[in-house]
């Protein structure tokens, strides 16, 4: 236990320097691994490939559901054909691309090829939600990102167990049926899953406000474990339903997103310590030239011609695909896959597991640091706005059938300024209270509200949805929210008034701690 908490303090530690230099942390967490391996200091002998596929899988399945809880449904929807494209056609592009590359440049044989090119042809979604979050794109580019990131593993992985079979593989169209068929049984438990947990926990009041975070991790597991026990795509799966519970609007939705993003951490420094101890650094020097031409030929020809194929019938500008090409980060996710071969017994699968392993050291140091540079030069990455969006937690008052919502109003927001009464919320919500400097009062319809009042709403079941639209319009065009083309989807009501005090004092006792 006391090695565990310092490695996860010094992890934690090291996401500043990474924040600051640029240096993709992953690479600091395989380091701390490899610095208590049995090349290190801590000269610790970890050999056990099986323990760390399980472990790498339930690290997965943890970070695709943080990634599917932070994914917004209007950003990723128009991106979902062209992610859809890049997750077959563009898997398919890359593996015999790859593949040809290690067997006629490196020498290899075509089964340690064909699993190279597949172990590699899936983007790491660790790595891609980590740089999405410093970076700012295009939100068609981020949408087709994260989408590729979560959709891609299934292929993959039947690609990877396909290879790694001993005796002949199967036929091409039995594979494309394999993949076809995991992938929509994947899709349909992890949506079902996904609307049947948001259904419940809209509808159930939970006795305490931390219950909530743990119950959307448990139904986002579940699909998981559901997808994978009837042979459907479990990570598919498990990115839907935890994409669907993102956006569903659930009550305590700041504290949940803040419980998942801590797992998500936890799963991220113990998958990278895990594999830094498996690998042997000294067995990587013989496998460093190979792994650096594999890479070229993935980075330069693989990931550019699978992004121009795949994204042909969408006619994306030349400048979003180069972007894409560049941004096809490896992480943890090839790393782990490269762990199948190994437990099943394939010849020389060391070999590969150690080319694999220097091609994601090596290419996501070129990649990970020059990615905002390349968005520069590119022109996209100050094409984006800064907008200011609304923590808004909502939290159940049962007996009352309403909902107590309360968010800060950040710098930046057009809601500063603007009068209670011209919030114009819908009828059978209110602004109960205001905190500002400390001190709370309740408003009247004049009260002008500034940057950084805390707010307290009370809206009844059927104006809540409405009443979260109408504070989020106001916060992106102020005052004249709707007028505007801002996306009013609530106004019409009266908004101040002072009562309902009562209320707002009872709800916060019921629904837990506010989210600031």
């Amino acid at each position: 236990m006391l090695v565990c908490s310092l490695v996860l303090l010094v992890a934690v530690g090291a996401v500043r320097i990474s924040s600051r230099s640029g240096l993709p942390s992953l690479l600091i967490y395989l380091g701390i691994g490899i610095a208590i391996g049995q090349d290190g200091i801590g000269n610790v002998v970890f050999d056990n490939a099986a323990l760390t596929q399980v472990f790498g899988y339930a690290a997965l399945v943890v970070i695709l559901a943080e990634g599917g809880l932070g994914t917004k449904w209007n950003e990723i929807k128009p991106a979902l054909p062209a992610a859809t494209m890049l997750s077959l056609v563009g898997v398919a592009v890359s593996v015999s691309v790859t593949a040809a590359g290690a067997h006629y440049l490196v020498g290899l044989d075509w089964q340690q090829s064909l699993l190279i090119g597949a172990v590699v042809s899936s983007t790491d979604a660790a790595a891609v939600f980590s740089v999405l979050r410093k970076v700012p794109l295009p939100p068609r580019v981020t949408g087709v990102l994260e989408a590729e990131s979560g959709f891609n593993d299934a292929p993959v992985v039947i690609l990877v167990v396909a290879f790694s079979a001993v005796g002949p593989v199967d036929e091409w169209y039995v594979l494309i049926g394999k993949i076809a068929g995991e992938l929509a049984v994947g899709a349909a438990i992890g949506l079902a899953v996904g609307f049947l947990g948001a259904y419940g926990l809209r509808h159930i009041a939970l006795p305490a406000s931390g219950l909530y975070p743990i119950a959307v991790m448990a139904i986002a597991v579940t699909a998981y474990a559901a997808g994978a026990l009837v042979h459907g795509s479990g990570f598919l799966a498990v990115y839907l339903a935890a994409m669907v519970l993102g956006n569903a609007k659930l009550p305590h939705w700041p504290a949940t997103r803040g419980f998942a993003d801590g797992l998500g951490w936890i799963a991220q420094i113990g998958m990278f310590v895990l594999l830094g101890l498996l690998v042997t650094p000294h067995e990587l020097l013989g496998d460093f030239w190979p792994a650096v031409v594999i890479g070229l030929v993935l980075t330069t020809v693989a990931r550019p011609l699978e992004v121009f194929v795949s994204l042909l019938p969408f006619r994306m500008p030349w400048r979003e695909q180069a972007l894409l090409s560049w941004a096809g980060l490896r992480g943890a996710v090839p790393i782990i896959l490269a762990t199948i071969p190994m437990v099943s017994g394939v010849e020389d699968s060391d070999r590969v597991f150690n080319i694999v392993f220097v091609l994601v050291v090596v290419y996501t140091l070129v990649q990970g640091p020059t990615l905002p540079w390349v968005a520069r030069k590119l022109k996209l990455g100050d094409s984006v706005e800064a907008t200011s969006d609304l923590g808004i937690e909502s939290a159940p008052l049962e007996k009352l059938r309403g909902h107590l919502l309360s968010f800060a109003i950040p710098e930046g927001s057009r809601m500063h300024g603007v009068e209670v009464s011209e919030l114009r919320l819908p009828g059978g919500a209110s602004v109960t209270l205001v905190v500002r400097d400390g001190k709370s009062f309740v408003p009247l319809p004049s009260t002008v509200l500034r940057r950084g009042d805390e707010l307290l709403v009370v809206a009844t079941d059927p104006v809540r949805d409405a009443a979260e639209a109408r504070l989020r319009a106001v916060a992106r065009g102020g005052k004249l929210a709707g007028w505007l083309g801002t996306g009013d989807a609530g106004g019409g009501g009266a908004g101040g008034g002072g009562a309902g005090g009562g209320g707002a004092r009872g709800g916060s006792e019921r629904g837990g701690r506010r989210s600031r």
